[in-house]
């Protein structure tokens, strides 16, 4: 087993149980508990944990997300499913705003054959993926970089979208649940998907299935501003039925 697997398999551990062992994880993985202890070395460094003794701790909470590095590692087949979902409801000469986020860069993955789009983004990522495609008209915001996520943010960004109008917004979040409605880790992140969505006709939420109950720390909206989520099949029937009931269209890609 290679060390991304091992890692992928430290973090589904984590996500489940809040703490591991380096027991467990060597048990689990069929590799030595020192090649565990490195696993876990890296993974911290990258934010993901804290080592504690005999294992690790998750440092996940509603104000700080997993790097974008880690986040981008995650559920690959869940996101791209959802990328193509939602490219397919983008049609020619519509204008769009593809937020930030490692589920918003599948959708722009999945439109690299289009042609006649206008696409605004706050995300150096996503800018780096559409600039190869001739048939796309890009814009980006300007503002401040933000490290390692590559999102612009601040005044400038938020201000991008003042003169704007847009058909489209392609939104990704940090969670979303029945009560609070879309919410993001980062206050200037959710400042900035406030300004998007104050010009847009559609807003069309992306969130793989972890995602949905989940309540993280700065709202962007309520649920009655979203008019399409686009999910995974690892969600359960009883919460898409839920969403359903608040008058949101679900997709499940």
């Amino acid at each position: 087993m290679d060390a991304e697997t091992r890692r992928e398999i430290v973090i589904e551990m984590l996500q489940e149980r809040g703490e591991v062992t380096v027991a467990d994880l060597s048990e689990r993985t069929a590799v030595s508990q020192m090649t565990i202890r490195r696993d876990l070395e890296a993974l911290e460094n990258e934010g993901v944990l804290r080592r504690v003794h005999g294992g690790a701790i998750d440092l996940a909470s509603r104000g700080y997300a997993a790097p974008f590095s880690v986040r981008a590692k995650r559920g690959l087949e869940a996101k791209a499913s959802i990328g193509r979902a939602v490219a397919d409801m983008i049609v020619e000469r519509e204008t769009v705003i593809l937020d930030v986020g490692s589920t918003t860069l599948a959708v722009a993955k999945a439109l690299n054959n289009r042609r006649n789009l206008t696409v605004l983004t706050p995300s150096l990522q996503i800018a780096n993926v559409l600039a190869k495609h001739r048939g796309i008209r890009l814009m980006v915001t300007g503002g401040t970089v933000t490290a390692g996520e590559l999102s612009l943010v601040g005044d400038m960004a938020e201000q991008a979208f003042s003169r704007l109008r847009f058909d489209t917004f392609v939104m990704g979040i940090g969670g979303v649940s029945i009560d609070s409605g879309c919410t993001e880790y980062s206050l200037e992140d959710a400042r900035v998907k406030r300004a998007a969505l104050a010009c847009v006709r559609r807003c069309i939420v992306v969130a793989d299935s972890t995602k949905l109950g989940k309540v993280t720390f700065a709202q962007i909206c309520p649920l009655e501003r979203v008019d399409v989520l686009v999910t995974d099949s690892g969600a359960t029937k009883e919460y898409l039925a839920a969403l359903e009931a608040e008058h949101v269209e679900v997709v499940v890609a």
